[in-house]
Parts: C-alpha cells; sequence; structure tokens
C-alpha cells in the first residue's frame, strides 16, 4: 500500500510541475490588464504610409500584361491611374515590415501586389474610392477602418472599359 502512496504523490508532483511549466512567464510578470492594453496597441498599428502627396517621381507599377489573371492584371491597371493616392495608403498584409514597403503603392511597383489579397481589395477600394471624389485621407481613414472588405472583386475579373 505505501507503494502505490508513494508513486500516486510523485505522479502529482510530476503533475504539478508539469503545468507549471505552461503557464506563460509574462502571466506571472504582469497583469492581464496590461497584457490587453499591449495586445491593442499592436492590433491597432496602422502601417506605414506616407501622410502627404508626394515632392517627386513615383516608382513605375508592373505592367498588367506581366500577369495572367484578369483580376491581378486589373489591379496593376488601376494602381497606375492612382500611384499619388495609393502612395499615401498604407497596406494591412504589414509589407512594411516584411518587405519594407513605405505604403500600398510599393505592393504593386513589385510583384508583391498580385500575390495578396489585402493589397489588392485596398487597391480596388482605393480606386473606387478616387472615383467617388474622396481625398487620399479620407481613403485611409477608409482602409484604416477596414472597408476596404467589402470591395466586390468580382467585377474586376473581366477586362475594365478603356478611359
Amino acid at each position: 500500500m505505501q507503494g502505490i502512496a508513494k508513486v500516486g504523490g510523485a505522479a502529482v508532483l510530476f503533475g504539478v510541475a508539469l503545468a507549471l511549466t505552461f503557464v506563460p512567464l509574462t502571466a506571472t510578470s504582469s497583469s492581464s490588464e496590461e497584457q490587453e492594453a499591449a495586445q491593442q496597441a499592436t492590433d491597432n498599428d496602422i502601417p506605414a504610409y506616407h501622410a502627404q502627396a508626394p515632392k517627386g517621381e513615383l516608382p513605375e507599377t508592373m505592367k498588367p500584361e506581366h500577369f495572367s489573371d484578369p483580376l491581378v492584371q486589373n489591379a496593376y491597371a488601376v494602381a497606375a491611374k492612382i500611384k499619388k493616392t495609393l502612395y499615401q495608403q498604407p497596406c494591412y498584409c504589414h509589407c512594411d515590415r516584411s518587405k519594407g514597403h513605405t505604403s500600398l503603392l510599393d505592393c504593386f511597383a513589385s510583384e508583391h501586389g498580385s500575390g495578396c489579397g489585402t493589397c489588392i481589395y485596398e487597391d480596388l477600394y482605393s480606386y473606387e474610392q478616387v472615383h467617388k471624389g474622396k481625398t487620399a485621407a479620407q481613403i485611409r481613414a477608409g482602409i484604416i477602418n477596414g472597408d476596404w472588405k467589402s470591395v466586390d472583386a468580382a467585377k474586376y475579373r473581366q477586362p475594365l472599359p478603356a478611359k
């Protein structure tokens, strides 16, 4: 009987020790309110953008013909038409961190935009808002608010009318 008690006690001690290894250190070093505030600050980080219109030349966007997907072709075609606006927009795929981009325009000056739905939807949202007469700052506020997520990309799967 004593042997069973010793084994049982050892099993309990081992279980407690194992459980303690999974307690995060941050949980013991700061309050949950502090952790929540830190997480919100990270979640609310606005990616890089330029607050003002460019003073000089902007980089060229890649040619739409370089891509086979009609949606991607249209995204690059409209990006070329609204470069000054895209220069002033953040990109919520956070390519500023991973690729060093300084604005949404950089996504379309490279191949990056071709494989990123976030970039494409923000680009199409910006294009639509420009045609509604919105300023770059108003468009940026919409992007930050997540309004770009409601873009109907289906209408961009066909060639756009020439203008």
